[in-house]
């Protein structure tokens, strides 16, 4: 496993701009969910990860290539946090008919990034 960017508002730009690997977007998400990879037996462990993940993702799933987890992912944000790209980044969104179903992804991994670093106290700014 790669070392992660810090949890900022310069990584959740480099996200939405496109200049972090996808692997080390899903890696992160993993991470702040509580998944941790275990080099020794070369395993994912989900000990530290919330019961309505690990039940249904014991392995940390692939945000950006399936649907189905970035769903879980936008409904797990409540909604007070929902907007937190655009207020408090100023993110105007992608033009429509010119994103792709990746880049909605990586945006919905963005705002649940940024909804975590508001409900544990990171400063966002």
């Amino acid at each position: 496993m790669l070392e992660l960017p810090p949890l900022n508002t310069n990584t959740i730009w480099s996200i939405l701009n496109e200049e972090i690997e996808d692997d080390t977007v899903n890696q992160l998400v993993w991470h702040y969910l509580g998944y941790r990879y275990n080099q020794s037996t070369q395993q994912w462990e989900s000990d530290r990860v919330a019961e309505e993940w690990c039940g249904e993702y014991p392995s940390p799933p692939d945000f950006i290539a399936y649907r189905p987890p970035t769903v879980k992912l936008t409904r797990s944000i409540p909604k007070e946090n929902k907007q937190l790209l655009k207020e408090a980044l100023g993110f105007k969104g992608y033009k429509i008919g010119e994103f792709s179903p990746r880049q909605a992804r990586r945006a919905t991994m963005a705002n649940w990034l940024l909804n975590y670093m508001k409900t544990h106290d990171i400063v966002i700014g």
